[in-house]
């Protein structure tokens, strides 16, 4: 049996016009898995009932289920969630005075190894479907009670090395008869997979990139992020000129900042001369110390020599604190496991 929560709308219309049905069907089922909730074919009384009868035979309807949530002083929620075949991810709600944003999961683990990240210390199991990235957002709803208004593909996994089932998530995220989320609203963080940003670009899919850059210097960007041997920052930046030239969305750049590794002005000023490449948007975010790692966060000294050099040079930029610290649900700390 298939889950038909991983069939976009378009792939529901022609499963139904193989069956003979009007392809409007597809539409109201559509309505009743994400508008409704429903969890039953039986629950669907505008389908035809021969219909249901054969969507029972040949599908199921998936839910992702809270196995645990957790809450931070600053508001943001942390929920594990439990998947069919027994694995958990992890998924965090952001909420903020217009918006309530959802972190999510694309992968059971995660392959890229990234020196500060312990979201691949448990390795890689598998690529997440197009449902249970969804599921995640039905999930947090029904047990939070609030709205998602915007999404970011930035949970545990590297959405461009999941990249068809991320597509048709965003897809069935998007549809105004799905989840209703505004293109515009949706932000894909790669570490630079460049042939995943290229395949983006050439998609139309709409979605904003984010990019963990955390190193304009190819020797220390390497050192931390195994990806930088592969696709350096000469091929990330060309790729994602294309990807402007594509979308005319700013490219954002995440910069965690390591104290003595990538906090000196000559780093700084190395990554002034990187984004100015590209319309962009830049974030600067002081590392948060992990147990697993030998990082530190930036003293305030080398915080304010580093952002002093990004004025000097005319470079705009946002300080970001990340959110959820205290429950292990900021930038780089998500583990999905059973505890």
């Amino acid at each position: 049996m298939k889950d038909i929560r991983n069939l976009t709308r378009e792939e529901l219309k022609e499963v139904c016009t193989s069956r003979g049905v009007p392809a409007f069907h597809a539409q109201q089922i559509f309505e009743w898995l994400y508008r409704k909730r429903v969890n039953d074919f039986s629950l669907m009384p505008n389908v035809p009932l021969k219909f249901r009868e054969y969507l029972k035979t040949d599908f199921f309807i998936s839910e992702v289920a809270v196995l645990q949530k957790e809450i931070s002083s600053d508001g943001t929620a942390k929920f594990l969630l439990g998947l069919q075949d027994g694995l958990a991810v992890e998924s965090v709600l952001i909420p903020e005075k217009k918006r309530r944003t959802l972190c999510v999961s694309t992968q059971a683990g995660c392959k890229f190894g990234c020196k500060f990240c312990v979201s691949g210390l448990n390795g890689f199991k598998r690529n997440l479907s197009p449902a249970e990235i969804c599921g995640q957002l039905l999930a947090v709803e029904k047990e939070s009670g609030e709205k998602v208004t915007n999404i970011v593909f930035m949970g545990v996994g590297e959405p461009l090395d999941n990249f068809d089932n991320v597509m048709k998530a965003s897809a069935i995220f998007m549809d105004n008869r799905g989840l209703e989320i505004g293109k515009r609203k949706i932000v894909l963080s790669t570490c630079g997979v460049v042939p995943g940003i290229e395949r983006l670009a050439e998609s139309g899919a709409g979605l904003r990139i984010s990019i963990s850059l955390h190193s304009a210097d190819d020797r220390k960007r390497s050192q931390i992020m195994p990806v930088n041997k592969k696709w350096n920052t000469g091929q990330l930046m060309k790729a994602l000129k294309k990807f402007y030239e594509k979308e005319q969305f700013a490219i954002t750049f995440e910069y965690i900042l390591i104290s003595g590794f990538n906090s000196s002005e000559k780093d700084a000023e190395a990554l002034s001369m990187y984004v100015k490449g590209v319309p962009r948007k830049l974030n600067i975010i002081p590392y948060n110390p992990s147990e697993h790692f030998k990082w530190k966060a930036p003293t305030g000294e080398e915080l304010g020599d580093f952002v002093g050099v990004l004025k000097e040079k005319g470079v705009f930029y946002t300080l970001r604190r990340s959110r959820g610290s205290d429950i292990s649900a900021a930038c780089g700390q998500l583990q999905a496991k059973l505890k």
